[in-house]
């Protein structure tokens, strides 16, 4: 199955941070999401992708083509939306849209004014009287209107309520049905991702962590739970990634394959973590309350 984006040993030194060698690939079909904590190197990545900044070395492909070298054939085959608004605030949508209609030879106006009534958005209305929910709905229904295959979006459902983040979630789902288009989104909501994602790309400090499915994902870590004075920790447990103590007990995330050898079976609770789990004890280790 070909792979509608493909990235290889992706490197991007900064003063102070460096995205080092990171590889994943989205096939045709899917829904990848991609996490990680502020300052892991998510929009740097997207960026790159959108060749909106210059690699130090590795490979990008989409959809089988070298990002630079053929850069307008293969933008004009994505929709990108961006976390914050890059609109002209005192332009009326519908202007805006005339604008970047230009840009796509396969622009459909009535595809956009379908999603337009869809939204409930008015083309009448100005940028700057939209809220950031309804931005988020304008920018997606400009990237959906020009048979894009491949939707890229930066944190899209931050600041949104849930009504909003549902709404998006469920177009999304839509998008994908037909098997020949994907969607790469960054987000530190994971419980969207749970709902939405096939496949996770875990980022932390500039390096992978994983990219999978994200049930194997899942499958691969066990939260194990019980009385502290089972848990010593000072000792190198095998397959531990991080763990919290208070008063109470302790709580300890492990890879699955480890989970059960350490302790008291009687004793503890063992637990299918959630992504939200695995990020906030790989990312922050551990500690004592």
């Amino acid at each position: 199955m070909e792979n509608i984006l493909e990235v290889k040993n992706l490197t991007k030194n900064y003063d102070g941070f460096k995205l080092d060698d990171l590889s994943f690939s989205l096939k045709k079909g899917y829904i990848m999401g991609f996490i990680g904590p502020n300052g892991a190197g998510k929009s740097t990545t997207i960026k790159l992708i959108m060749n909106l900044v210059k690699k130090d070395s590795g490979s990008i492909s989409l959809f089988g083509k070298d990002y630079q070298k053929h850069e307008k054939a293969v933008k004009e085959r994505i929709g990108f939306i961006y976390d914050q608004n890059h609109f002209y605030d005192d332009l009326k949508m519908e202007k805006m849209k005339s604008l970047l209609a230009v840009y796509y030879p396969s622009w459909d106006d009535g595809l956009f004014y379908s999603y337009m009534k869809r939204f409930g958005l008015n083309p009448e209305k100005k940028i700057k009287e939209l809220s950031r929910g309804m931005q988020t709905k304008f920018a997606l229904a400009l990237a959906l209107s020009h048979e894009s295959e491949l939707i890229i979006m930066d944190e899209p459902t931050s600041g949104l309520d849930p009504v909003f983040r549902s709404e998006i979630l469920d177009i999304l789902s839509e998008v994908i049905e037909d098997g020949n288009r994907s969607v790469f989104f960054s987000s530190h909501i994971t419980q969207d991702l749970e709902r939405s994602a096939d496949f996770v790309t875990f980022i932390n400090d500039g390096k992978l962590v994983f990219s999978k499915e994200k049930h194997s994902a899942l499958e691969d870590y066990a939260l194990i739970k019980g009385p502290n004075d089972i848990f010593d920790p000072m000792k190198k447990y095998e397959g531990l990634i991080g763990f919290r103590r208070d008063k109470y007990g302790f709580s300890a995330l492990f890879k699955r394959e480890n989970a059960s050898g350490h302790f008291d079976i009687e004793s503890t609770l063992i637990e299918n973590p959630s992504i939200e789990d695995i990020m906030l004890y790989t990312v922050r280790g551990n500690s004592n309350a």
